[in-house]
């Protein structure tokens, strides 16, 4: 947390009240060892003890309210003993004024600098006479320690609501770095693709294309069959190069909400033998890029393994917005994954599914002839929907 600049000024008044206790304190003892003073051992011993009690109570119990007031009850008590052996001792209150003000609540504080104001003056008056300045001073020192008082609260409220501020502010620009920081990791993502597909996907298939040139034009060849191998390698390292090039760009998000991203996706997936469908459940809503990020990657992975391996005829793409969070569903009917590979998982299998973690998400599969499912979900905060409708669950077929 910020330190606030105000916290220097509320020790120095803390330090300057520690001072005036003090000088106080030895100026009554002064006066009761001075030639003719009385009570020369009561003074000095009840002295010590109220300047004992001020500090060590002080350090350890104004933090609880309860024990703070049992504290401050035993210093006035300590402080009135003080006033019956010595007049002197009135001068005391004046720092017991600010005490009362900072640790009672308001009213109560308000009526103890009152009732100590009237103490002092009775406990001057009963040892030195009745006199105007006898009770003009405590009372203006009770109007200046109230003043002070209402000025130190007013100063602490200020400073309370300046570091709230301070570290709503500082929140903020956190929270702007960090999507700096995921802005900055998505746009080098994107340059790394890019030169991906600049060099090595255009290099691939400039090979396969001059291999397959040549087992049209030398179809007798000694070696076609190796060229063929070397064609069908090229094809198959060029197909693994534009996978990896789609799972480091975010090109379907370009320009487009997180729907028409997945329809996006669906239209090219769509061919003669394959109908391809999008379904939105709820009401749609902006979501942080890296979630979206994260359900375009998950959708393309799943598509294309449905595109390449599953010979299915229908797939859907659902995209439910519940109050509980986000869910993408993709389903088909195709001939589902061997036992042993979603066992162990693919490789792009097992990559989608730490994509989906990174950002807090889970994700399960479940597959068998006529039905495989992908389902990703992320977690959000509840809050109320409006004229949404409710979150179907998706059909065993599609």
């Amino acid at each position: 947390m910020h330190r606030s600049p105000l916290v220097p000024v509320f020790a120095a008044l803390q330090a300057a009240l520690h001072g005036l206790m003090v000088a106080l304190t030895a100026y009554v003892v002064v006066r009761a060892m001075v030639p003719g003073g009385q009570n020369r051992v009561a003074v000095p011993v009840l002295a010590a003890l109220f300047l004992l009690t001020y500090f060590v109570g002080g350090a350890v119990l104004r933090s609880r309210p309860v024990a703070a007031r049992v504290w401050l009850g035993g210093l006035t008590v300590l402080w009135l003993g003080l006033v019956g052996l010595a007049p002197e001792a009135v001068y005391l209150v004046f720092g017991l004024f600010f005490l009362y003000l900072h640790l009672l609540p308001r009213f109560w504080g308000l009526l103890a600098v009152v009732a100590a104001t009237v103490l002092s003056v009775v406990g001057y008056g009963l040892h030195e006479g009745w006199s105007a300045g006898g009770v003009i001073g405590p009372l203006l020192g009770a109007v200046v320690a109230v003043a002070i008082g209402f000025g130190y609260r007013a100063l602490f409220r200020e400073a309370a609501e300046r570091q709230r501020l301070i570290d709503e502010l500082l929140a903020t620009r956190a929270t702007l770095a960090e999507r700096e920081r995921t802005a900055g990791k998505l746009a080098e993502r994107q340059r790394l693709a890019q030169e991906i597909h600049d060099t090595v996907a255009q290099g691939l298939s400039s090979i396969q294309m001059l291999l397959h040139a040549a087992e049209r034009v030398a179809p007798d060849h000694p070696a076609l069959h190796q060229i063929r191998l070397a064609r069908e390698t090229a094809a198959d390292s060029l197909a693994e190069t534009r996978q990896l090039i789609a799972e480091l760009s975010p090109a379907a998000l370009e320009g487009q909400s997180l729907v028409g991203a997945l329809e996006r996706i669906a239209q090219r997936a769509s061919a003669p033998g394959l109908d391809a469908q999008v379904l939105i459940e709820g009401e749609p809503e902006r979501l942080p890029m890296p979630i979206e990020a994260a359900l375009v990657r998950v959708a393309q992975g799943a598509v294309s393994n449905v595109v390449r391996h599953a010979r299915a005829r229908r797939m859907r793409i659902t995209l439910t917005y519940a109050d509980d969070g986000v869910h993408l569903d993709v389903v088909d009917d195709g001939i589902g994954i061997e036992p042993a590979v979603f066992a162990r998982g693919t490789f792009g299998l097992n990559a989608m599914r730490s994509r989906v973690e990174q950002q807090g998400g889970s994700m399960d599969m479940e597959s068998e002839p006529g039905h495989t499912a992908v389902t990703v979900s992320f977690p959000t905060d509840p809050a109320p929907v409006v004229n949404a409708p409710a979150a179907q669950t998706v059909p065993s077929e599609v």
